[in-house]
């Protein structure tokens, strides 16, 4: 091992034991996702203060496997038919999504006072409700500027991992999920095998080039055993909370010193508007619960502009719904990575020429 990747092994370490230090103080304060919030915080003050946080893709790739294996048992046979019934549901959370970033856009690009057609790219892939690095690729792609989209995705899922999950918790909103996930014990052999099953699945993804390959590509070969009704295993607690500590490490180094003193007016609008978003997805979660025969936060959390991750993890800690809302980020994840650049392509664009 060189000396370079021996320090950053020791960087990782720190900021390792750091996290599991923070998630066991939220813990024990009774916050809610300890195991999320805590080492996201945590990571993201230390980073900002200039602190060597550091962490690797291949320990978020294990902490979306974790994630996207547990969601995807969830889905029995039972719960699969549900799911079908709500397609129109499915839809209309699609199409919320796409109006939703289409006015955060105009208000991002009013805010920047946007005039060049890169001005617009950037305001325009940086509002719009999908994955943070697709969409930064995918504004890069079209002439917008990539730190500025990046750091607005990374501040917007930062607002909404901690406001939502407080709020919930305040207002004592949690444990109304009927589902539960088919295997309900841990069996050595099986978990095994689940285990090289859904890393296959993840690495076929990836071989795909799907995005969010580690989470898609498990969950893919979880839903298939549950839903043929193979229950391998259960996933131990720890694998799951260890999921949710290498994903708030991932979202928490990103707040660099450098991204505290880029921008603030732009900073300041993209937080303004993810608070003002949760806000009226709260108002079009009512709605749309009351005509589809859901709770409301089985919606909101469906309907919010946060993560596919962070949400439906989320949903599973606070047993909110976990399927319909997995159904619900997944669909919109898709639908928003097809459809945002043509979008783009055909009205922002032209009109910002």
């Amino acid at each position: 091992m060189s000396l370079i990747s021996f320090a950053r092994g020791l960087r990782i370490a720190g900021t390792l034991s750091l996290a599991v230090v923070a998630a066991l103080a939220c813990e024990r304060a009774h916050v809610p996702l300890p195991w999320m919030i805590g080492p996201l915080l945590a990571t993201a003050l230390a980073s900002v203060l200039g602190a060597p946080v550091d962490t690797a893709a291949p320990l978020r790739n294990a902490g979306q496997w974790a994630i996207g294996t547990a969601l995807g048992l969830y889905f029995t046979p039972e719960v699969l038919r549900t799911i079908v019934t709500l397609a129109p549901v499915l839809l209309a959370g699609i199409v919320w999504a796409l109006v939703l970033g289409f006015f955060f856009y105009r208000v991002l690009a009013a805010v920047s006072s946007a005039h060049t057609p890169q001005e617009h790219a950037t305001a325009f892939f940086a509002a719009a409700i999908g994955g943070a690095s697709e969409m930064a690729v995918l504004g890069e792609h079209h002439g917008g500027r990539i730190d500025r989209i990046a750091a607005a995705h990374s501040l917007r899922v930062l607002i909404v991992v901690v406001a939502i999950p407080f709020g919930l918790q305040i207002a004592g909103l949690r444990g109304i999920d009927a589902a539960a996930p088919g295997p309900a014990q841990v069996h050595l052999g099986g978990l095994l095998l689940l285990g090289v099953l859904t890393v296959i699945g993840a690495f076929a993804a990836a071989r795909l080039r799907m995005p969010n390959a580690w989470v898609l590509g498990p969950l893919a070969v979880a839903l298939v055993l549950t839903g043929s009704e193979m229950e391998l295993s259960a996933l131990p607690r720890a694998v799951l909370n260890g999921g949710q500590l290498v994903i708030g490490v991932s979202l928490g180094t990103r707040f660099t010193p450098a991204f505290a003193r880029s921008a603030p007016r732009w900073l300041a609008a993209v937080a303004l508007g993810s608070i003002a978003m949760i806000v009226v997805s709260g108002l079009f979660a009512v709605g749309l619960a009351r005509v589809a025969g859901l709770h409301w936060v089985t919606v909101l959390l469906g309907t919010s502009p946060g993560g596919i991750a962070e949400m439906c993890i989320t949903a599973k800690v606070m047993q909110l719904g976990v399927p319909v809302v997995t159904a619900f980020h997944v669909t919109r994840y898709v639908a928003v990575l097809l459809s945002t650049g043509v979008v783009y392509r055909r009205w922002v664009a032209v009109s910002s020429a």
